[in-house]
């Protein structure tokens, strides 16, 4: 039997397959009857789903990281599809195809490893070049700094997200140095490759994407300028201050003592690291968000969470196409529950509002 994969599915489809269970919340409607909300997922996305009954014995059954055959029927809710449950129960892992479950990079990962070792080996600072070198004779690192998804939500969610968010970062990096003098380069490139370095074990990707004992204690952050200054001892004579620079790059990435930065920028690069990081982040995170969409035949977005904010998908390109698409007006707010939905236990809070700009209407230069 052909799986049937999230992006096949459209409205009214019934829906026959095995999927990957991402989250799991049980949640009560209004009427005081418990509910069960789920994420399911494969390698092609993700999906929304509820269980309307036999809930309490069904939550012993399977939990999060499991596999779930499902039988049920597609529709669109609020712009979104959903899956409304009428079977479902736990698979065995030995009779599913694992790579059918976890979305990966839309680039080679070959390519990908290819292009990392052409940058390095163009660096011109050799200690920079020997720190990398270092990186790149480590397998075991290699193997999961080139699995690792950039994120759990907002941004490359998927296998090969870290390299791919990384290079992209050396790209960019690549167009804007030439716009200013005085920039160091191979500096910056170095930056943009280790910067979310820590990721590597403060995640775990091995199922659904989640969060390490060691990245909730410790963060990608602090995990990575410990791998950054475990390598940097075992090349000869680093300097202390390149040391300095590189890894106040990794503590100030994230702009604000609010976005979780230890520090905030002080040095040209790691400003403009911080800037780029942001602006691939948020775009990859938004045409992600938009790509999800194929349900709705509205020019906007749902309401999305991270943003608090719609997006209109439409830029002009497609005016000489022809054919009007339905426009469907939506209130630029957040979308309440529905009348028959009051969620009772609630995923923890994430944010994604990081704006590097913010605070210097009031800075004061003396």
């Amino acid at each position: 039997m052909l799986k049937q994969f999230v992006s096949e599915i459209k409205d009214r489809d019934p829906v026959n397959a095995v999927f990957l269970v991402k989250e799991k919340i049980l949640a009560m409607a209004k009427n005081g009857k418990p509910y069960m909300n789920l994420r399911l997922m494969d390698k092609s996305g993700d999906i929304d789903a509820k269980v309307w009954d036999n809930t309490e014995l069904l939550d012993k059954q399977f939990g999060k990281d499991d596999f779930v055959r499902v039988r049920g029927k597609a529709s669109v809710y609020m712009n979104k599809m959903q899956v409304v449950i009428a079977e479902i129960a736990k698979m065995p892992e030995e009779q599913v195809v694992l790579a059918d479950f976890l979305p990966e990079s839309p680039r080679d990962g070959a390519e990908m490893r290819r292009e990392l070792a052409d940058t390095v080996a163009a660096l011109g600072n050799s200690h920079l070049r020997g720190l990398m070198e270092a990186f790149l004779a480590d397998e075991p690192f290699m193997n999961l700094y080139c699995q690792a998804p950039a994120a759990k939500g907002m941004h490359h969610v998927y296998l090969g997200g870290l390299l791919e968010h990384s290079l992209a970062l050396v790209k960019l990096t690549k167009v804007i140095v030439p716009l200013y003098g005085g920039i160091n380069e191979d500096l910056l490139i170095v930056g943009a490759l280790l910067h979310d370095v820590g990721k590597i074990y403060e995640m775990s990707f091995g199922r659904a994407f989640d969060y390490t004992d060691a990245g909730k204690l410790l963060g990608h952050i602090t995990i990575g300028v410990e791998l950054v200054d475990e390598k940097i001892r075992q090349v000869n004579d680093f300097p202390r201050e390149l040391a300095l620079l590189l890894k106040h790059m990794l503590l100030s990435h994230h702009g604000q003592y609010e976005y979780g930065s230890p520090k905030r920028p002080k040095t040209i690069e790691a400003t403009l690291l911080n800037y780029l990081d942001d602006m691939d982040s948020k775009i990859n995170g938004i045409k992600s968000h938009i790509a999800k969409e194929t349900a709705s035949t509205s020019r906007w977005t749902a309401h999305h969470r991270l943003y608090d904010r719609y997006f209109f998908k439409c830029n002009g390109m497609d005016e000489e196409g022809g054919g009007e698409q339905e426009v469907v007006c939506v209130p630029d707010e957040p979308v309440s529950p529905g009348p028959q939905e009051r969620v009772v236990v609630r995923e923890e809070r994430q944010t994604f509002n990081n704006q590097p700009l913010k605070g210097l209407a009031d800075l004061k230069l003396n």
